[in-house]
């Protein structure tokens, strides 16, 4: 039965290009710590309805963001998570709040905000400099930034780009950038994923196309981790931030035609 479900949501050819696609996220999430939502949902949304596509990437991104966090220890993901907390309290309020409306706002909406919202913070993360935030005021950019990147997640599936620009701006080391890119990025997920059963957009029809696109994702996550360690990180961010300049602009596309 679940095979006839499965199969009446997608045709053979584009359950191999959801495939790819699950792929090149995970390798480019294995590489840079980032972006698997943007791309899978660029991607998968060419030829899915945004509640499909948004239901394909979910279980790739909870558990790809769980290796990420524990990955080197779990004690350290704590730590992590400590610190950051206000952040990561403010975006899964905001993202179990703001995931009911994806069944609601107009196909044509959601891809149209969320692929201006793709291009500008690609670009600005590609061009410009980041903003350096001063130690007293952080409480107030913790809320209220986790509270817009909560809104863009529950909508659109994605909040890494702001948060990869947060991070930035408040100068974290490297090695705690991807350790706390993955703690929150994994609670968002999970919430996400809580709050997409209640949503209705995961379902038995759903969960199984999530569950299909996992397997590629974590092997090209795995591919990822081997390149990151052989080639330069800076080089490597600025051509995955090109090629999401690329899927916000296709975004920007369907949201218009």
């Amino acid at each position: 039965m679940t095979d006839i479900t499965f199969f009446s949501l997608l045709s053979l050819p584009q359950m191999l290009a959801a495939l790819l696609i699950a792929l090149l996220a995970g390798f480019v999430k294995g590489a840079t710590g980032f972006a698997m939502p943007m791309i899978m949902l660029s991607g998968l949304g060419s030829f899915l309805s945004p509640e499909l596509a948004l239901a394909g990437l979910i279980l790739s991104t909870v558990v790809s963001n769980v290796w990420q966090a524990t990955r080197g220890g779990i004690s350290e993901a704590v730590e992590a998570a400590r610190t950051y907390r206000l952040y990561i309290g403010a975006l899964l309020v905001l993202i179990l709040l703001s995931a009911q409306l994806v069944v609601i706002l107009p196909q044509s909406v959601v891809f149209l905000s969320l692929g201006v919202i793709v291009i500008f913070l690609a670009s600005y993360l590609l061009f410009g400099r980041a903003l350096h935030i001063p130690d007293h005021h952080r409480s107030f950019y913790d809320l209220g930034l986790g509270a817009l990147s909560g809104v863009i997640g529950g909508i659109a599936g994605i909040w890494g780009p702001l948060t990869v620009a947060y991070l930035t701006a408040v100068d974290t080391p490297k090695k705690l950038q991807i350790k706390i890119t993955g703690v929150i990025f994994g609670s968002g997920a999970l919430m996400l994923f809580f709050a997409h059963l209640h949503s209705g957009v995961l379902n038995a029809r759903t969960l199984p196309l999530s569950a299909s696109l996992l397997i590629p994702a974590l092997l090209g996550m795995t591919l990822g981790h081997w390149v990151q360690d052989r080639l330069d990180q800076q080089k490597f961010k600025r051509a995955t931030l090109f090629v999401l300049l690329v899927a916000g602009a296709n975004l920007v596309r369907r949201g218009l035609f």
